[in-house]
């Protein structure tokens, strides 16, 4: 008999009903004490408040300040490779990028378990500290010093945007159920954001008369503004778990799991040539005798339209469903990714940005929410996304744009890594598919299942 201060769990009396997405599930799913109500579901997940969105806000923030930029490299790329580091290859220098968008994913594994573990805050500090340091060390760096670029720009900002992604995208998910994937689009939109005005500025900067080295201190004292701003806006609403959640034990739980495997499969294969675009479309412009102006504005006019297609995703993913937008943005990139072969004048550079800018942000917008909605315990949500960014976004990311790279050589051939950044695209839309097709016949079977229960 248990005393009245113990947690005891109600049921409905209908085994069948565990799966059921109702009140009965909720009330089996929270414990209560004696002589209480169980928790609703909007005491569970608030759908906003001034908290919750000054959370949003400073996730915003923070994908503005880290993703944002890091997808901003393709100035770095086009201005390395014809000033600062004339003596390397395009495929060298790809791998500062590279390193660093791996890194942005891989430390999710740490902080993401860390942040399960009630470290939000110090994450935050940390990452935001290491970020505005790695910048303005970057600053410092010579010409032609190849290794004080790559630790700068590469591992130390990689390092800390890792330490800032996951936790500041798994805190917003706490807040939110019914508007979650709304929500999370929007916190999207700050990375696409950040991706199209950081490039104007950069290029302004880097080409203008303050030159490289200030020209990044000015945008390293802008992005530490902005994360300070971050730190004081993002608050977590729930208490760390008693028992944090174990990472092996996860892990051996997405393995039994069908459909996240094939999503995380999927995402690497797509993601080795989905930055493809974003690392090399301003030098491809200007290689291909486009004016200087327009080059500039290359990697704008794509990021523009990739913040279009974040904003926009969710609200297009109302109607038709996270796995079905995904696959038909995956399809969509793969198909112009291979039709970056046929750029080479202003119209088809123009055509060519705005499309595929908005694809690929219609998937990154559902990519995350994807991952939330094949997460079925909310606990484990830092968890997955940590192994899911760091399979799907950081091995790909660390192969693909440097492949890109070698197979342009120094001679541009351009052809060829645009048609293998399009082939794997699509290889991986092909397995989103398939992972749509374990989706139905599970829900089918468990429908059924449903169905027959008295």
């Amino acid at each position: 008999m248990p005393s009245e201060s113990e947690p005891q769990t109600l049921h409905t009396g209908a085994p069948c009903h565990d799966d059921k997405q109702g009140p009965e599930t909720l009330v089996e799913a929270y414990p209560a004490t004696k002589g209480s109500d169980p928790p609703s579901l909007s005491d569970e997940f608030p759908e906003g408040g001034l908290a919750a969105w000054i959370t949003v806000l400073g996730s915003f923030l923070v994908q503005f300040s880290g993703f944002g930029y890091a997808t901003s490299f393709g100035v770095y790329q086009d201005f390395y490779t014809q000033h600062y580091l004339t003596k390397e290859t395009s495929s060298a220098i790809s791998w500062i990028g590279s390193v660093n968008m791996f890194l942005l994913t891989s430390v999710g594994l740490i902080s993401g378990s860390l942040y399960d573990r009630g470290y939000f805050y110090h994450l935050m500090i940390v990452g935001s500290l290491l970020q505005s340091f790695s910048l303005f060390m970057l600053s410092l760096s010579k010409p032609d010093q190849y290794y004080q670029i790559f630790l700068a720009q590469g591992v130390g900002s990689g390092i800390a945007a890792g330490l800032l992604f996951v936790p500041s995208t798994a805190v917003t998910a706490h807040y939110f159920r019914r508007k979650r994937t709304l929500v999370l689009t929007f916190v999207a939109t700050g990375s696409s954001l950040g991706a199209t005005i950081h490039p104007i500025m950069l290029n302004h900067l880097l080409n203008g008369p303050l030159g490289f080295s200030n020209g990044v201190r000015a945008s390293a004292g802008l992005i530490t503004v902005l994360l300070l701003i971050a730190c004081l806006c993002m608050r977590t609403r729930l208490d760390s778990p008693t028992t944090p959640v174990n990472y092996v034990a996860a892990a051996r739980k997405c393995i039994r799991d069908v459909p996240f495997i094939l999503m995380t499969a999927a995402g690497f294969l797509f993601q080795i040539g989905l930055y493809y675009p974003m690392f090399f479309f301003q030098l491809d412009c200007i290689q291909h005798g486009i004016s200087t102006t327009f080059s500039f504005y290359s990697l704008v006019i794509l990021n523009a339209s990739n913040s279009v297609g974040r904003v926009t995703s969710g609200f297009i993913a109302a109607f038709t469903g996270v796995p079905n937008l995904t696959i038909v943005a995956t399809i969509a990139c793969g198909v112009l990714n291979l039709g970056f072969i046929g750029l080479s004048n202003l119209p088809s550079a123009i055509v060519l940005g705005v499309i595929y800018g908005y694809f690929a942000g219609l998937y990154i917008g559902v990519w995350t929410p994807l991952i939330a909605d094949l997460t079925s315990d909310p606990s484990e949500l830092g968890a997955r996304m940590g192994i899911s960014f760091f399979v799907s976004g950081d091995l790909s990311c660390i192969l693909g744009t440097p492949i890109a790279g070698a197979l342009l050589t120094s001679n541009y051939i351009w052809w060829i890594p645009a048609l293998f950044s399009g082939v794997i695209a699509l290889a991986g839309s092909m397995v989103y598919i398939v992972m749509r097709l374990v989706l139905v016949k599970g829900r089918s079977k468990k429908q059924r299942v449903l169905e027959s229960c008295p």
